[in-house]
Formats: structure tokens, sequence, C-alpha cells
């Protein structure tokens, strides 16, 4: 390893904005269940799926239906 190293010629990360952030989240464990039965259907981490879902909904401006009893 060198002793210093220079930076004054580096370039920002240009995929820094795609990157994922961490966050905790309550969420019911029958939710949990489906998208963990899912992900062994498609092979896909059930993590990616929520998040995929997710993203749909949010890049088609979807509205929760919500009804409190």
């Amino acid at each position: 390893m060198r002793k210093e190293y220079d930076f004054s010629k580096s370039v920002k990360n240009p995929y820094a904005k795609q990157l994922k952030k961490q966050i905790t989240i309550r969420i019911d464990e029958k939710t949990i269940e489906y998208f963990r039965e899912l992900a062994e259907k498609t092979g896909m981490p059930y993590q990616s799926l929520m998040n995929s879902y997710l993203t749909d909904c949010a890049r088609r401006h979807v509205e929760p239906q919500l009804q409190w009893s």
C-alpha cells in the first residue's frame, strides 16, 4: 500500500444514485410468507421481489385502497 493516494482526478460513481438504501420496516408475517413462497417459485430473493413490487407501484403512481374498520 502507498502512504498517500492522489484523488484529485477521481470521478464520482455514476451509479451511486441507483444504490439501494437499507431501512427498517415492519411487515406482517403473512405478507413476508407470501413473498417467500413467490421467491421459491421464481428463484428470486424475497427482498428483491418486494423491492420490485414497490418500485412498480411507485412508477405507476399506485395509491393504496385502505379501509379502516
